[in-house]
């Protein structure tokens, strides 16, 4: 009884939420009581290694898009858009040249380098094949394009092609 208990609270969902009782189909995946602590430790490891990147692919594909509409990328044009203050922009403006991934000119703005126009572009990909699989789970366009903008970046190359493969399969093309 105590081991239920600790299990029910363990996943927050009580038997009734349980997908694995309602529809026998989806226990693809098995879920163990507790992982061995080297598998913990890469899914955690996978995790912050996506939210740091994270920031970095949405500047790079942001400049990238300004670019490509205006012909150049303003500190001030990435701070609207991202709904941050210009001191932030320019901190990671000069992590992004440091990194390699844009040059700044004075008086002319942010541009990407080789490195961060392949960046945006993998980037940008990635969000696309997200938003297709959404799509076709049924989610409408508006919500598939919030939501990619967040799934992108923390989902592994498999499951990457996997959303790709079914979004391809289910398109109404």
């Amino acid at each position: 009884m105590a081991g239920e208990q600790r299990g029910s609270r363990r996943s927050g969902l009580g038997q009734a939420g349980d997908s694995r009782h309602h529809a026998g189909h989806l226990t693809a995946c098995p879920e163990p009581a507790l992982l061995d602590p080297e598998v913990h430790v890469e899914s955690f490891r996978q995790a912050r290694e996506a939210r740091r990147l994270e920031l970095v692919e949405d500047y790079v594909e942001l400049i990238a898009d300004l670019i490509g509409d205006g012909g150049e990328a303003r500190q001030v044009d990435i701070a609207a858009r991202l709904g941050v203050a210009q001191p932030t922009v320019a901190k990671m403006l000069k992590r992004l040249a440091e990194d390699g991934f844009v040059q700044q000119r004075p008086y002319r703005g942010v541009f990407l380098t080789e490195a961060g126009q392949a960046l945006a572009e993998q980037s940008r990909e990635r969000h696309r094949i997200v938003e297709r699989f959404l799509c076709a789970l049924g989610v409408s366009p508006e919500i598939a394009r919030r939501d990619a903008e967040g799934i992108e970046h923390h989902v592994s190359g498999e499951t990457l092609e996997a959303f790709r493969r079914f979004a391809e399969a289910h398109s109404d093309a």
